[in-house]
Formats: C-alpha cells, sequence, structure tokens
C-alpha cells in the first residue's frame, strides 16, 4: 500500500494546491468546474515510468530522468535519458511515449503506415531501477550480518541492531516455516526460500518511503511476482520425487477416474500450474489493492476541494487519519505477505518431497 510515500505525495499535491487558491490564480467558477482525476492519481503513483518523480515545486516538477534503451525498427538502438523527451518537444529521433491507447505510456515509434508500434525496449524504468536499489540494500544487509559473524564468536557475543534482528528472522523462518513444512530435506531449500522471503519484505517496507529511493511498486508489479512465482513452479517441479509424479499422473483413487478418460489426471496436471499462479495473484493482488485504497482515501482532499473549507477540512481530516491508519497496518501487512508467500512455497516444496505408503521418500 506504500500508504507514507502517498500521503506525502499528496500532501505536497495539497501544499500547491493551497498556495495556486491563494495567489488568486483560479476564480471561483473555475475552482467549481475543477474535477480531480482519481484513476490518473492512483494509476499514476502505482504505475511504471521512465523517470523518478520526486515532487512538484509549483508548476515543475522535480524528476531524476532515467536511462531510455531501445531498438527502434527502423533505425535502430538508441540510448539516452528520459529527459530527453522534454527537451525535444516529446519526441527524440522518431520515439514518443504514448499519451493512450494500446501502448500509453509505454515508448513507441510510427511505421511506414503511419501506425504506433512498440520497439524492443529494455529500457531502466523506475521499477527496474527500485529493483536494483532495494536488491542492492539487501545484499548490503546479508553480507553485514556475515561481517559481523566473521569478526565476533557466537559463543561469546549475541549480535544486536540489524544483525540480531536478521539473525532471528532467519531462525524464525527456517526452523518454523521452511523446516517445518519441507521436513528432513529442508536444506536444499532454505536458501531460494529465505532469499524470497527477505527479496519480498524489502521490496515491501522500500515501497513504504514516500521519497527516493524509496517508493517504487516493484511487489505491486505483476512481472515481478510471476518471476517469483515461476522459481517456485521449477524448484517444486524439477525436484519433485517420484512419489510425487505417481501422484499426479495415476493417484489414488477408483479406476473409472482415470481410464478411460484420465479426468483426475487432468485436474491434478492442472493444479500443477494453479497454485504459482496463487502465488503470483495473491501477492500482486494485496499489494496492488493496498495502493489504490490508501490513493483513493487521500483523493477524497481533492474531491470535496470545492465544497467548501468545512466539509474540504472535515474530510480531509478523516483521508488523513484513515491513511495513517492504513500505513501502519501495511508494515504488518509487508511482513505478512513476504510470510505468506514463503510458506506457501515451502508447502508446495514439501508436498512435491513426500513420502511413498511404506514411509520411505521415493527420490
Amino acid at each position: 500500500m506504500r500508504s507514507i510515500r502517498y500521503i506525502g505525495a499528496i500532501l505536497a499535491l495539497l501544499v500547491v494546491f493551497l498556495q495556486e487558491a491563494n495567489a488568486g490564480e483560479e476564480t471561483d467558477t473555475g475552482l467549481k468546474n475543477r474535477q480531480v482525476d482519481v484513476n490518473e492519481i492512483v494509476f499514476g503513483h502505482i504505475g511504471d515510468s521512465y523517470e523518478w518523480h520526486i515532487t512538484d515545486i509549483g508548476a515543475t516538477p522535480v524528476a531524476i530522468p532515467l536511462p531510455v534503451i531501445v531498438k527502434s525498427n527502423r533505425t535502430g538502438w538508441h540510448i539516452f535519458l528520459s529527459s530527453r523527451f522534454e527537451e525535444e518537444n516529446g519526441e527524440y529521433k522518431g520515439l514518443y511515449i504514448a499519451k493512450e491507447g494500446e501502448y500509453k505510456g509505454k515508448i513507441v515509434e510510427k511505421d511506414a503506415n503511419g501506425r504506433e508500434v512498440k520497439p524492443l525496449d529494455i529500457s531502466i524504468t523506475k521499477n527496474v531501477a527500485g529493483l536494483f536499489i532495494n536488491s542492492t540494500i539487501l545484499v548490503i544487509l546479508v553480507l553485514g550480518c556475515a561481517r559481523w559473524y566473521r569478526r565476533h564468536p557466537v559463543e561469546k557475543e549475541a549480535p544486536k541492531g540489524i544483525v540480531g534482528m536478521m539473525e532471528a528472522c532467519i531462525l524464525s523462518i527456517n526452523e518454523d516455516v521452511i523446516r517445518g513444512c519441507i521436513g528432513k530435506d529442508y536444506r536444499r531449500y532454505s536458501p531460494y526460500l529465505l532469499t524470497a522471503f527477505f527479496f519480498i519484505l524489502v521490496n515491501n517496507l522500500m515501497g513504504l518511503i514516500p521519497f527516493f529511493p524509496g517508493g517504487a511498486n516493484i511487489t505491486g508489479n505483476i512481472a515481478i511476482t510471476l518471476v517469483l512465482a515461476v522459481c517456485t513452479f521449477l524448484a517444486v517441479n524439477i525436484w519433485g520425487n517420484k512419489e510425487y509424479w505417481k501422484e499426479i499422473l495415476w493417484p489414488d483413487v477408483p479406476w473409472w477416474l482415470k481410464v478411460p478418460f484420465p479426468m483426475m489426471p487432468v485436474i491434478e496436471l492442472f493444479g500443477i500450474f494453479t497454485k504459482p499462479f496463487a502465488l503470483m495473484i495473491r501477492l500482486f493482488a494485496n499489494m496492488m489493492a493496498g495502493h489504490a485504497a490508501i490513493l483513493s482515501l487521500i483523493s477524497i482532499i481533492f474531491i470535496t476541494a470545492n465544497m467548501g473549507p468545512l466539509i474540504n477540512g472535515s474530510m480531509g481530516l478523516v483521508a488523513v487519519v484513515f491513511g495513517i491508519f492504513m500505513t501502519a497496518l501495511e508494515l504488518l501487512v509487508a511482513f505478512i505477505q513476504a510470510y505468506v508467500f514463503t510458506m506457501l512455497s515451502a508447502v508446495f516444496i514439501g508436498l512435491s518431497r513426500q513420502e511413498a505408503h511404506g514411509g520411505k521418500e521415493i527420490r
């Protein structure tokens, strides 16, 4: 939900709005006719972009331009900063950002027939830059913990601060979740599952920070959750034992459910793909819905701006109070979503390592 970021961004916009009102730039009639595009507020903040917007100073946006790397169908590769679009009146070497249509918000160009087409785009967008930053933070945390353990004997000194918190989380997830769900073969999967947990947690928490380098919508991007789900899918099905595949291809059910039409095997095969799909959608939908809910609440401030100071002030207070409440709730959700993804991944992996009916695990 990244509500701290949104509250800060919306309050900054509110200050700009009040400054414009005090300066007399809008008449009463113009203010009454002014409408707030809630859809643009919500999806503008949670969507991806080719620049990292910081704030607005008056009517001037302050943003960090990001590298654009595209291969045009006509002119080949181009590498430049996204600020080039503003310098060249929105178009640079035939490339521009679509304002509407199928490729809205994406870099496009026009083909020989005048139609908008999307070139090969591997640009460093806001989400990609946020992914690099958050991954670097995670690596620093892990290497910092390793460095502490190399320099301090565990028998004589207990870790404190960040190192102590990391140790508590690792022990809790490794012993209670991974070992409890997978069993005696859990050490093989601990590195991946612990990495997934801390990766999701760090990205969730960094999304709560309202200013650079926080605020990027990483776990609310379905492409990120898709990759995580695919990793779990591979871990489950590549290293699944014989008993696991036997239960899928020839389950222990009445024969008429398997022949002549293999109804149960088809259902089990379908389940192979629904499990990672559920992982992907659960993480993405929870983070995305939370973001939209917070921004919609804060949008009340602007929606009621032309209803008078009494209504606007009271509704604005309600929106801020609920926003603070949702921010505190999101701190809990950030941990819960990382925990649930790790736990379900461990459960699915544990099911693929199940023992045969005789009690001996089939490798």
